[in-house]
């Protein structure tokens, strides 16, 4: 009887999805539930215009709408988002130099005669370069009326070929939602025993 009832319990745990599986198929569900996202004033550096490019770059995937109105959403993207314009300055000094000198006298009054020399060799190098360099990073997640997370991506950027950093950053959070999106439309059913 033992024997029966660990067959039958072992049958059962193989045949259930493991629970990675099952939250995220849950995660994926309530995805497709949004309809309307409102953005959020983001935390960070220069951050107001990177949330103005990932409403922009959301808007023109014309699968949410987007709202000004935090009460009519049905979910919320929040987090952190830094636009960093700095110089990078790469110094490099290396030098070498060499010095002589030298002085003989003999004899003396009117019949002195003296040899003098003096010898200098010197060299130096120096380099420097400043760049200017421009990053972008976003970590935003989206939340449920509920508060829970269903949704989660961090994006980082030195620019794009054609594209600034903050809009390529602002592309790739579009993206990355967009693909999480198209993979909840077309994961299969879950079934769930009654």
């Amino acid at each position: 009887m033992l024997w029966l009832l660990c067959s039958i319990a072992i049958h059962a745990w193989a045949q259930s999805p493991p629970p990675a599986v099952v939250f995220e198929d849950d995660r994926l569900k309530q995805l497709l539930t949004v309809k309307r996202i409102y953005v959020d004033k983001l935390a960070g550096q220069n951050s107001d215009q990177i949330r103005d490019l990932v409403i922009s770059s959301l808007q023109g995937a014309k699968v949410f709408i987007l709202t000004d109105n935090a009460e009519r959403a049905d979910a919320t993207l929040r987090g952190s988002a830094e636009d960093l314009i700095y110089t990078d300055t790469f110094q490099y000094n290396e030098g070498a130099g060499g010095r002589g000198s030298g002085s003989a006298t003999r004899g003396t009054g009117a019949n002195r005669r003296g040899i003098a020399g003096t010898l200098g060799v010197n060299e130096n190098e120096s380099t420097r370069i400043a760049e200017r360099r421009h990053e972008a990073m976003a970590s935003l997640r989206l939340v449920n009326k509920d508060g829970d997370v269903i949704w989660s991506t961090t994006q980082e950027s030195k620019g794009a070929k054609f594209r600034g950093a903050a809009a390529d950053v602002a592309e790739k959070v579009a993206r990355s939602l967009m693909g999480d999106y198209e993979k909840a439309r077309k994961s299969p059913p879950t079934i769930t025993p009654r």
